[in-house]
């Protein structure tokens, strides 16, 4: 009896679901905020001088705009972000990481990082990993060329 050929996308899933259940179970327990305060903080980061327009950010973070808008509400009250509106364009907002934001991300970071490593990235071979993200980035790209929202 033959078997099934693997489940790419299912196992993709569950595994990205366990490697996010994990890096949050691991920024608990060393006292820091959620993963998502870590994405948001790197989408700003990762913009020009850490800067985004709020429309952009969502995009980046392939996340909707009223939950990105709530998530930006609560970083900027502990002060790692400032929200600016365009001086040109009064609907446009910005958001912007602080120093404290920078300082907060770094430190997730280490968690963030060591978790992928040991879980994640270990499990492959350069050559696999390589082919992985090139086959990954091929996807991103033909949904990113079907949708002219995203």
């Amino acid at each position: 009896m033959a078997s099934a050929p693997p489940d790419l996308w299912f196992s993709f899933v569950r595994t990205h679901r366990r490697m996010i259940r994990e890096i949050e179970r691991r920024l608990a327990a060393a006292g820091l905020p959620a993963y998502a305060w870590y994405d948001a903080l790197w989408g700003l980061e990762s913009g020009p001088d850490g800067t985004r327009r709020m429309h952009e950010l969502a995009d980046v973070l392939a996340i909707e705009r009223y939950n990105l808008t709530r998530l930006i509400d609560r970083l900027e009250k502990e002060g790692l972000v400032m929200r600016t509106r365009s001086a040109d364009d009064g609907r446009a907002a910005f958001a912007a990481i602080t120093k404290e934001g920078r300082a907060l991300r770094k430190k997730m970071w280490k968690i963030y990082e060591t978790t992928v490593a040991e879980f994640f990235l270990d499990q492959f071979t350069a050559a696999e990993q390589a082919a992985f993200a090139h086959g990954l980035d091929r996807a991103s790209a033909a949904v990113q060329a079907a949708d002219t929202d995203i």
